[in-house]
């Protein structure tokens, strides 16, 4: 047997189609062999967010996989989504955050707060309060310095979703979303 575990490209190479298979990216993957007890951790994202019941299925499958190689060696493994703490910062981040509220800083410094709805060409178009109404507003991506998701504790109102593009089914599971992610 190989002394030591995979490399972190070895285990994104060895994985990459089994998770593009089930309609996840590899975002990022962790090797750690500090003692007493190895991890390597792959942390996946997709349009669909991952829930406990797919993180199980593509863990059974990342160890198979990785059971496979020979090295020697004991590990835990895990398969999580990035969380709500994940910087967004490309396009196909905040396609995936369509529907959450978000925090926005400015490449200008100043700072907003709103829900994130279409994103096409690089813009976004981001849902903002506006008095007692809601407005929409277009973003390029290249003026956004950073956004980072707000984890939510009440309902957004149904004019704020519908502006954002939130189909009336996605609104009502939208606490389940919360939990999930």
């Amino acid at each position: 047997m190989a002394p030591g575990l995979p490399s972190q490209t070895q285990v994104i190479e060895l994985l990459d189609a089994e998770f593009a298979r089930a309609g996840y990216d590899i975002e990022d993957v962790v090797v750690d062999d500090q003692e007493p007890l190895s991890r390597i951790t792959v942390v996946a994202d997709g349009d669909i967010p991952l829930d406990l019941d797919t993180a199980a299925a593509l863990s059974r499958a990342a160890s198979d996989l990785l059971d496979g190689l020979d090295f020697d060696g004991q590990y835990v493994l895990e398969v999580s989504s990035p969380g709500v703490g994940r910087p967004l910062t490309t396009a196909k981040h905040f396609r995936r955050a369509h529907g959450r509220k978000v925090d926005l800083t400015l490449a200008d410094g100043s700072g907003l707060t709103g829900r994130v709805g279409p994103v096409a060409d690089d813009v976004l178009t981001l849902v903002i309060r506006a008095g007692r109404d809601w407005n929409r507003r277009q973003l390029a991506l290249s003026e956004i310095s950073s956004a980072v998701v707000q984890v939510e504790f009440s309902s957004p109102s149904e004019r704020e979703l519908e502006l954002a593009g939130v189909p009336a089914r996605d609104a009502e599971h939208s606490e389940d979303k919360e939990w999930r992610q």
